[in-house]
């Protein structure tokens, strides 16, 4: 029982039959429009990895290369010419998609290429001889001319399987006819139509067995390609009849020359696209329809194909490895299962957080695509998926194969398949996802044949998955800790502005009473000016609006004396607590902004009134010049008779929210003053006990200079102020 007209081409639409690459279509468009020159050849060939890399090793062969420093892409294109670079790309385009064919793998096609190689090449000389103007369009089709025969070996491998090494000859075409009701003829035209090639492409190929007689009149292609054809099946041994020419209006001698010097030039052919020619011409091939044997080399079969899946997996970690972020690495690896092994329909889960559950992962907007991205497998729960990811092993989930659970039988309904193939996405002893295909019953056997590639697949995809997931854990602490510094930052900013406008709203109270008594108030003024502007500086530096930092001289006693009134006139003192400050007779002048100097001891001055709830004495004492390792400062010491700090406190006094102080900005306001003093070069210690807290702190003087130390420059002040 054979299938029918009906069945056949339902089976061919459905094989998953390849494309033709693009460079290869992009070519025939340049060679029909009579512009493939060298430039067009050269950018064309560029753009294509693959082809470049073929050119290149050809270039360099022994056959073109004599010594020196290997040639480049430029140079090689010279060195092999425009007729031996379009017949290169041609061929090995052609020979990958050929390749590309179901079944290709497992069948002997040497004499498949010796034959259609052999047809290309005579059809090139022919249409020269005719004087036909697209002669790589001849040797194109002479290369196509038996396609038909792989996309029947596609669709119907049973049925098919013993006819393809059969001879290539009407009778064969007879045969096919009568058991699949379609012909290799009519199968090849099909597909090139489909890979919407040229139509008389089509048609040599549709016509190529058919009768002399009926082709008379026909296009100089369909001549062409069955003349061909007729000379490729040839035997060697016989002489060629005197009107075996006519159709295309050669001589006998004419095409003797045309069949004697093809050899050689399909057995170059062969060599630069990687075939095994040897031992073709002691296979006889068998009349259509008898059982045959096909004459494989396993062992170097198997070796070929490793070798290949090797450079596929390379290629496969450098591309998944260039993609960013899960979603895109996703979508290219269920790319990749479509190219590398034709499983169209695919379904990828991952591994939940808790590591108990597959999740399915969402693609594009097709709704479909949307209802997988809903499915949950729990590990628990049996079933082969989940038994393959457990035990990290591929595995073949067959329809009739056994008891599935609830979402094998789903996945098998939604993609019309006959058995399930489970990829788990692997790495080490940890298993992040699986990928689930469907496919048919009869690619199987084929997909079993490359478990090993399936498996590395697999686990290319794990570490790439894993890299992605590492810089994204990566990038999520850099975001963690630039919020961290903002939220410091803000912090600070909340912190330094709420000084002065606790001053400004103390000091309105102030104005408003002299006013009432008819008071001076031009004092109160000035200092509400310089308070607002402080505020200005401070958002700013928040900004990152670099700081107007004032060149000149701060006099810190009266910057003391100046806060000790502030503080006694407002209502930041409270009545229970004194304010004395003891202020050497010498001026004792600084470098650097007062407003820097005033926050430092605004800071200190309400630490210190926060720790005397009950009441008690604050000092704040110039004591003059010291010197400390060398160099000369002035000592400023803040001193309370509060209870003190603890061990602990002492220990992370400057850094930030360490305090015990109670509200939103606690610990904050030492950090700061530490910060603040370091900017002006200062130094800062604190001693603390039951009896009361010092802070001391040491500016350098103005003649640092002259003593060999060097005050820190205005723009290092800034960037210390902006780091806040």
């Amino acid at each position: 029982m054979f299938p029918s007209d009906q069945d056949i081409r339902n089976r061919l639409l459905v094989a998953r039959l390849p494309s033709m690459p693009q460079i290869l279509l992009k070519l025939i468009e340049l060679c029909q429009a009579d512009e493939a020159g060298m430039a067009e050849l050269a950018k064309l060939i560029a753009n294509d990895a693959g082809m470049t890399t073929k050119v290149l090793s050809v270039a360099n062969s022994a056959a073109y290369h004599r010594g020196g420093r290997k040639v480049g892409l430029v140079q090689a294109l010279s060195v092999l010419g425009s007729d031996m670079i379009k017949t290169l790309v041609i061929s090995e385009s052609v020979f990958q998609t050929f390749n590309g064919f179901p079944h290709s793998g497992s069948t002997d096609l040497r004499s498949f290429w010796k034959h259609s190689l052999t047809a290309a090449v005579m059809a090139r000389e022919i249409a020269k001889k005719m004087g036909y103007p697209h002669t790589e369009e001849a040797y194109l089709a002479g290369l196509l001319h038996d396609v038909g025969r792989l996309a029947l070996l596609a669709a119907a491998p049973n049925e098919y399987g013993s006819n393809f090494l059969a001879r290539d000859d009407a009778s064969l075409c007879a045969v096919e006819q009568r058991t699949l009701q379609i012909s290799h003829a009519d199968a090849g035209a099909w597909l090139i139509e489909r890979w919407n090639l040229d139509s008389f492409m089509a048609d040599s190929t549709l016509y190529h067995h058919e009768s002399t007689a009926r082709l008379e009149a026909a296009h100089p292609l369909i001549r062409i390609i069955h003349l061909a054809q007729l000379l490729s099946s040839h035997d060697p041994e016989l002489p060629l009849s005197a009107d075996a020419g006519a159709l295309c209006k050669i001589g006998v001698d004419d095409l003797s020359i045309i069949c004697h010097g093809a050899a050689a030039q399909v057995k170059k052919a062969a060599e630069y696209l990687g075939i095994d020619l040897s031992g073709v011409d002691d296979l006889v091939a068998p009349p259509a329809h008898a059982p045959v044997a096909p004459v494989v080399d396993l062992a170097q079969q198997r070796l070929t194909e490793e070798v290949r899946n090797m450079a596929l997996s390379a290629e496969l970690g450098q591309s998944l490895a260039r993609q960013k972020g899960d979603a895109q690495l996703l979508d290219v690896v269920r790319q990749n299962a479509r190219i590398l092994f034709n499983l169209e329909n695919t379904i990828i889960l991952l591994m939940n957080e808790s590591g108990q559950a597959l999740v399915g992962v969402s693609f594009g907007e097709q709704q479909q695509q949307q209802r997988l991205a809903e499915f949950s497998i729990a590990l628990s729960g049996g079933g082969g998926i989940a038994g393959s990811a457990l035990q990290r092993r591929l595995a073949f989930l067959e329809r009739d194969g056994g008891q599935h659970g609830l979402a094998e039988e789903q996945l098998l309904r939604i993609f019309k398949a006959e058995c399930l193939v489970c990829v788990p996405i692997a790495s080490g002893k940890r298993c992040l996802g699986m990928l689930v295909g469907g496919v048919a019953a009869w690619r199987v056997a084929d997909l079993k044949r490359r478990e090993k590639f399936l498996q590395s697949f697999g686990a290319q995809a794990a570490t790439a998955l894993e890299a992605a997931t590492r810089d994204r854990g990566e990038i999520d602490q850099r975001i963690a800790s630039l919020k961290e510094d903002y939220r410091e930052s803000s912090l600070r900013v909340v912190h330094e502005v709420n000084n002065p406008l606790g001053i400004i709203k103390n000091y309105l109270g102030v104005l408003d009473g002299k006013l009432t008594r008819q008071e001076p108030v031009a004092d109160e003024l000035q200092i509400l000016n310089e308070e607002i502007d402080r505020v200005g500086n401070i958002m700013n530096e928040f900004a990152g609006v670099a700081p107007k930092i004032q060149d000149g001289v701060t006099e810190i006693n009266r910057v003391v004396n100046d806060l000790v009134r502030l503080f006694r006139e407002s209502k930041f003192l409270p009545p229970s607590v004194e304010i004395i400050a003891r202020m050497s007779e010498q001026a004792a002048e600084i470098d650097g902004p007062v407003n820097i100097l005033k926050q430092i001891l605004v800071n200190l001055l309400k630490n210190a009134i926060e720790a005397l709830p009950r009441g008690g004495h604050i000092e704040i004492n110039n004591n003059g010049r010291v010197h400390r390792d060398g160099r000369v400062f002035f000592e400023l010491c803040i001193k309370d008779d509060g209870p003190g700090m603890s061990a602990e406190v002492l220990a992370n006094l400057f850094s930030p929210v360490r305090s015990s102080k109670v509200g939103q900005n606690r610990g904050i306001g030492l950090s700061i003053v530490h910060s603040l003093v370091k900017g002006l070069n200062g130094l800062i210690s604190c001693r603390s006990t039951k009896a009361g807290t010092v802070f001391e702190i040491l500016l350098p003087t103005r003649n640092a200079v002259a003593q060999g130390v060097a005050p820190a420059p205005n723009k290092a002040l800034a960037r210390d102020l902006r780091s806040m």
